[in-house]
């Protein structure tokens, strides 16, 4: 049985700060190629931004991306997982939760970021593999 481990380890963990801009939060994920990004304040998980909370609560609310802080418009609703967790259950979380992205923990701290995409990417190679 796979784990959550199996997918997140050895992968860097990319976030940004609550006080940032919308735009600076923006164009970071745009250079990294993602679609939504953990918000700290220090060391404390805050919340998850994505490309929905940009479009809901900057672009339809009208809302200047330059001087809005991502934490005025970022999802705080979060659910984690740990990283021992089954791939299954970390299906279900997401099902369950209605979220795509899921915040990894290790004895109560974030170390990673999953998505989706990521948990249909590894079962479609394991069942690749299978075949």
């Amino acid at each position: 049985m796979y784990r959550v481990s199996d997918i997140v380890h050895q992968r860097d963990l990319f976030s940004v700060e609550e006080h940032q801009s919308v735009a600076e939060v923006a164009r970071k994920m745009s250079d990294l190629r993602v679609g939504a990004i953990l918000v700290f304040d220090r060391d404390q998980l805050r919340g998850v931004f994505s490309e929905r909370d940009l479009l809901k609560r900057v672009v339809v609310e009208r809302r200047d991306p330059e001087s809005t802080p991502v934490r005025l418009v970022m999802s705080t609703d979060m659910f984690t997982i740990d990283e021992a967790a089954s791939l299954e259950e970390a299906m279900e979380s997401m099902q369950s939760h209605n979220c795509r992205h899921l915040p990894v923990t290790r004895r109560g701290q974030v170390v990673a970021f999953l998505s989706m995409r990521e948990l249909m990417n590894f079962e479609l190679a394991q069942k690749t593999e299978e075949i």
